[in-house]
């Protein structure tokens, strides 16, 4: 191929939306391009050989926040090996501070912002010996109308084991400071006729699961309405759909329809990142806290949804305390996840104007996570970080949904235990500063109790074993917090059940006696296991019935 196409993902499993659009509307030229796809387990040095045995005479790369550091050692290698390759870039981590990035040195074009027509023509002006003389192209916002179709470029495989990416709208009526989306005003429309045409086609290709990218998905009620109708109407089993939603926004049209879907066909993403009115007007971010909590509580008893929720820890103006009585609040209300973020700086977004006021220092390297503020010190941030990484480990994998609200519904621990999260010499030894003893019953105190506790004795925060995890489960409710072992036990065991998992640990089968495994009857697909862990489960709010 002249042409080839080409990005890390992140996961195999995940699919270059993007670069699809971009074949589809090459126009003369598609014939003559290659859609290779690579992920971030893949050597750098080896994607530039599998580049290279394609003798492209130009080479394109997406870029974003997680690949930008491997894609630069690609690049670097295609450059010095065959000079005269040309090599654009583009993608959200190139769209901004262009000139300050080694990966927009070393390339020879860098497209910033919607390339899917921009591309097109510069392919043609440089196989066609006239190339532009600037080096940053600035792409003007495409007419959506215009765009070809990029669902047929879907192969089998794809269908078979990734993410099928699709969407309905681009663009963010909001202006939060964190986020690249509030650069994108106005929010554009995807012709819907069109749209639901691709749909039934994948649908007839054997997709079962679709994943929208749309940052607002219910802005648009009609919109909205049609495309939940449409699914409803072809219900297929294994059938599973994510969209992003405005978390205030669930109007009752909308809540009838929702109403109507089976449990675990819908999953919701809803951002709530922070529940700090102070807070939210810092960073330009319009809620109305009362009406989320309406909307969540409807969705967790009246619907089958499942509920993925965000909060970021690090904002401007947050503390500890708040950041903690924001999280309780949320897992209050029920969501199956609550996805907890450390606040990024990315390129191009206005949150660096807070810097100065809030001693905002963020990392220097991606993900640019913050490392210190005014008001969260870089002992308590790294524990934070750990909270969220055994969070998911713990409570959103789904693997310990019945012990996961022991570890602050339980009795307070004893007067010698040292885990306490929130005060000086707690049990990771930072000595982070800090105000006050845990609320009784809070979730967030009761969680980063465990989680100091567990960084001691494993003192990492990945490749632990999930029978290495339920041990540690098991230890700390009952020496640490003093549950007794037969309880502790027999809830875990009942994880273990739930999950299907054919065999019990060892320290357990005293407690479980003569049982019979379950088969796990659920999806290949990594993404839906958790969530099926999920289904029919108490939750995580306090006191739900965990015993």
């Amino acid at each position: 191929p002249e042409i080839v196409l080409s990005t890390l993902n992140a996961k195999y499993q995940h699919a270059a939306f993007g670069l699809r659009y971009l074949l589809a509307n090459l126009g003369p030229r598609r014939a003559a391009a290659a859609l290779v796809e690579f992920d971030l387990n893949q050597r750098p040095l080896d994607i530039a050989e599998a580049v290279l045995a394609r003798s492209p005479r130009l080479a394109a790369f997406g870029v974003y926040i997680w690949n930008v550091a491997p894609t630069t050692e690609v690049i670097a290698t295609l450059k010095r090996l065959d000079p005269a390759l040309t090599v654009v870039v583009g993608g959200p981590e190139v769209s901004y501070e262009v000139e300050q990035q080694p990966i927009t040195q070393l390339a020879d074009y860098v497209i910033t912002g919607e390339a899917d027509l921009e591309f097109a023509r510069l392919c043609e002006q440089v196989l066609s010996g006239q190339a532009p003389p600037r080096k940053v192209i600035a792409a003007a916002l495409p007419e959506l109308e215009r765009l070809a179709s990029p669902y047929e470029l879907y192969t089998d495989e794809d269908i078979a084991h990734r993410v099928i990416y699709v969407e309905a709208s681009r663009g963010c009526p909001f202006t939060c400071e964190f986020c690249l989306s509030s650069l994108d005003i106005p929010v554009r429309q995807f012709p819907l006729p069109a749209l639901l045409t691709d749909l039934e086609r994948l649908l007839a290709r054997g997709v079962r699961h679709f994943k929208f990218v749309d940052r607002t998905f219910n802005l648009n009620l009609a919109v909205s309405r049609a495309l939940l109708e449409f699914f409803l109407e072809r219900l297929r089993p294994g059938m599973f759909l994510h969209f992003e939603m405005i978390p205030d926004r669930l109007p009752e049209a909308l809540r009838q329809i929702i109403a109507r879907f089976p449990a675990g066909v819908l999953q919701f993403e809803v951002g709530i990142q922070t529940f700090n009115p102070a807070v939210a007007r810092l960073i330009s971010r319009r809620q109305d806290h009362a009406k989320i909590e309406e909307n969540l509580r409807f969705l967790r008893c009246h619907t089958g949804v499942h509920l993925h929720a965000d909060l970021i820890a690090g904002l401007p103006g947050e503390t500890v305390d708040s950041f903690a009585a924001g999280f309780d609040r949320l897992v209050a209300l029920g969501p199956q996840e609550i996805q907890v973020g450390i606040l990024k700086r990315l390129r191009g977004t206005p949150i660096v104007r807070h810097d100065t006021e809030w001693g905002m220092i963020y990392s220097p390297s991606p993900p640019y996570e913050v490392l210190q503020t005014r008001l969260l010190d870089f002992p308590t941030l790294q524990r934070l970080r750990r909270f969220a990484r055994y969070w998911d480990l713990v409570a959103n994998s789904g693997n310990f949904v019945t012990t996961c609200p022991r570890l602050w519904t339980a009795p307070r621990p004893p007067a010698s235990a040292t885990t306490s999260p929130l005060r000086p010499g707690a049990a990771d030894g930072t000595g982070a500063e800090t105000n006050s003893e845990p609320t009784p019953g809070s979730p967030f105190g009761g969680f980063m109790r465990f989680a100091d506790w567990l960084y001691g004795q494993v003192g990492r925060q990945h490749a632990i074993a999930l029978h290495r995890l339920a041990a540690a489960l098991f230890h700390f409710l009952t020496a640490e917090v003093g549950l007794p072992p037969a309880t502790v036990a027999a809830g875990l065991v009942q994880d273990y059940e739930r999950a299907g998992r054919g065999e019990i640990p060892p320290f357990l089968q005293s407690f479980a006696g003569p049982r019979a495994a379950r088969p796990h009857g659920g999806s290949s697909r990594p993404g839906l296991k958790r969530q099926r862990r999920h289904q029919h489960a108490p939750g995580l709010r306090p006191g739900s019935p965990a015993g």
